[in-house]
C-alpha cells in the first residue's frame, strides 16, 4: 500500500530529526511549532503519494484554492508529524497520518507512530488493522500481515475510557467529559497526544473522545477511516452528522468520536 510505504519513509525522517540533541523550532502564523522534521516528512511523503496519480494536500504545504479543489475525486491529505509539542517533549506521541479521500469521505487511512513502531491503517471494504514493531514487519517473510491485528482489538474488561488532549484539555471538555459519570461511574480519563487519541477509539481501548476548538481536515482524516471502517463515528457536535473533507474552509467543527 502506496500510503503505508510514504508514512514509513516519512516516519524515516522524523526519527532522525528526533534523536538529535537540538532540534531547531520556528512558529507558524498560529504559534504552533514547526520543524525541520515536519518540512523534511512532508516532502518526501508527498512525492511517494503523487505516484498514485492523486492529488495533494499536506499541512506544511499551500493548499489550492477551493475552485480547484471542487473538482477532485480523490484527494490525499497529510499530516506528516501530527503532536509536534509531543515530539518537542520526547514523549513519542506523535504520529504520521496519512488519508485517502473519496470527494468528501476518507476510505483510506494510515496513522503511525514512529517512536512507538505501531501503526494502524485501513481501507475499504478491508477493514481496519494494528500492528506492533511495523519496521520488522515489513521487512519479514511474512510482510506486514503476519504480524496484523485486527480492528477492534479484544481487551479484558475496564472502566469506561476516555480519552482527551495533552494540550486541550479545557473547562468546556472537562464538563462533558463529567456529564457520562452518572452512567459511567468508573469512567478513567486519558490524556494522550496526536491523532493516537481516535486510533485507540478505533480499536476499542477507549469509548470516547470529545474536542472542541480548532483542528483542521488532516489531523483527523486517517483516524475517521480507521473509525468508519470498524462501525464507529466521528460527528460534529452540533448537528451529529459526519465530519465532512475537503470542505472551502479546510477547519473541524468541534467533534466526538464514539462508537
Amino acid at each position: 500500500m502506496l500510503a503505508i510505504q510514504a508514512a514509513l519513509r516519512g516516519g524515516e525522517i522524523i526519527l532522525d530529526v528526533y534523536e538529535r540533541e537540538h532540534i531547531e523550532v520556528e512558529l507558524k502564523d498560529d504559534a504552533s511549532p514547526v520543524t525541520e522534521a515536519d518540512r523534511g516528512a512532508s516532502a518526501a511523503i508527498a512525492e511517494i503519494l503523487r505516484m498514485s496519480g492523486a492529488f495533494v494536500v499536506c499541512e506544511e504545504g499551500v493548499a489550492p484554492s477551493y475552485e480547484e479543489r471542487s473538482g477532485w475525486n480523490a484527494l490525499w491529505l497529510v499530516d506528516p508529524l501530527d503532536g509536534t509539542r509531543e515530539f518537542l517533549k520526547h514523549n513519542g506521541e506523535f504520529t504520521v497520518n496519512i488519508a485517502l479521500l473519496d470527494f468528501d469521505t476518507p476510505i483510506l487511512g494510515v496513522i503511525y507512530a514512529p517512536a512507538r513502531n505501531e501503526m494502524y491503517f485501513s481501507s475499504h471494504g478491508c477493514g481496519a488493522w494494528y500492528v506492533g514493531n511495523v519496521r520488522d514487519a515489513v521487512n519479514s517473510e511474512e510482510g506486514l500481515f503476519g504480524d496484523a491485528k485486527r480492528l477492534p482489538l479484544q481487551s479484558e474488561d475496564r472502566p469506561f475510557r476516555v480519552v482527551a488532549s495533552r494540550a486541550h484539555m479545557d473547562e468546556k471538555t472537562a464538563r462533558y467529559i463529567d456529564s457520562f459519570r452518572d452512567e459511567h461511574p468508573d469512567l478513567e480519563i486519558v490524556q494522550v497526544g496526536s491523532a493516537l487519541k481516535l486510533a485507540m477509539v478505533a480499536s476499542g481501548e477507549a469509548d470516547l473522545y470529545v474536542r472542541y476548538g480548532t483542528t483542521m481536515e488532516w489531523d483527523t482524516a486517517a483516524g475517521h477511516a480507521l473509525l468508519s471502517s470498524v462501525g464507529k463515528q466521528l460527528l460534529t457536535m452540533d448537528l451529529g452528522v459526519d465530519l465532512r473533507y475537503n470542505k472551502e474552509d479546510l477547519r473541524n467543527p468541534s467533534f466526538v468520536a464514539t462508537g
